[in-house]
C-alpha cells in the first residue's frame, strides 16, 4: 500500500527492482532495513557514500573513486542516491552481465559526462585507482602500468587513439569486450590483488 514512509520497501520498487537486478526479494528487504538505519531520510549523501565505501577498503584512499562512482550512479544529478539508485549501483557493479558493468565503466570514465570519454579522463580515473592500491602492490605491476600515467598511455594505446581523440560509447564498450587486457586495465583491482585476496581466503 505505498507504505514506504513505515520503513518498508513500497511494491513498485521491489518488483522493478527484482525485475532489474538478480537480488531476492529477501535481499533486497534486509538492505533496505540497514540502509534506512544509515540514512534514515531515505538517500545517501556523496559524503555518506564516500564513508560507506572507506569501510570496503580500510588499506587505502578511495576518497577521489568514490566519489565518480557516485556521481555515475546519481541518475538525476541532484547530489544524493535514493534506495533504487543504491541497489542499482550495487548490481552494476557486482552482478551485471559484462554489457551493463561496461555501459557503467564509460559513464565512469565519462567524468564531464558529455558522452565521449577523453585521454585526461581516463587519466583521471587511473589516479584515482591508484590512490586505492597500496604501495606493495603497486610494486608488482609491471613497468608499462606501475604509474597513473604509464596505465592511461597503456589503454589509451589498445584503443588506438590520438592524445587529443575522444572514444565513443560504442568504441569503448567494443574495443575492451574484444581485448581481456583493456578489462583488466580500466578495474580498479590489479590481478595481483585479486591473487593475494585469494591466498588470504585460503590462509586467513
Amino acid at each position: 500500500m505505498g507504505n514506504s514512509k513505515s520503513g518498508s520497501l513500497s511494491k513498485d520498487i521491489l518488483e522493478e527492482l527484482q525485475l532489474n537486478t538478480k537480488f531476492t526479494e529477501e535481499e533486497l528487504c534486509a538492505w533496505y532495513q540497514s540502509f534506512l538505519k544509515e540514512c534514515p531520510s531515505g538517500r545517501i549523501t556523496r559524503r555518506e557514500f564516500q564513508s560507506i565505501y572507506a569501510k570496503f577498503f580500510p588499506d587505502s584512499d578511495p576518497k577521489a573513486y568514490a566519489e565518480h562512482v557516485f556521481r555515475s550512479f546519481d541518475a538525476n544529478s541532484d547530489g544524493t542516491l535514493d534506495f533504487k539508485e543504491y541497489v542499482i549501483a550495487l548490481h552494476m557493479t557486482t552482478a551485471g552481465k559484462p554489457n551493463q558493468k561496461l555501459e557503467w565503466a564509460f559513464s565512469l570514465y565519462d567524468v564531464d559526462g558529455n558522452g565521449a570519454i577523453s585521454k585526461n579522463e581516463v587519466l583521471e580515473i587511473v589516479r584515482a585507482i591508484f590512490k586505492m592500491i597500496n604501495a606493495e602492490d603497486v610494486k608488482h605491476l609491471p613497468d608499462d602500468e606501475n604509474t597513473p600515467e604509464k596505465r592511461a598511455d597503456k589503454i589509451w594505446g589498445f584503443f588506438g587513439k590520438k592524445d587529443d581523440d575522444k572514444l565513443t560509447e560504442e568504441e569503448f564498450i567494443e574495443g575492451t569486450m574484444a581485448n581481456t587486457e583493456i578489462l583488466r586495465l580500466i578495474q580498479f583491482e590489479p590481478q595481483k590483488v585479486k591473487e593475494r585476496l585469494k591466498e588470504k581466503e585460503k590462509n586467513p
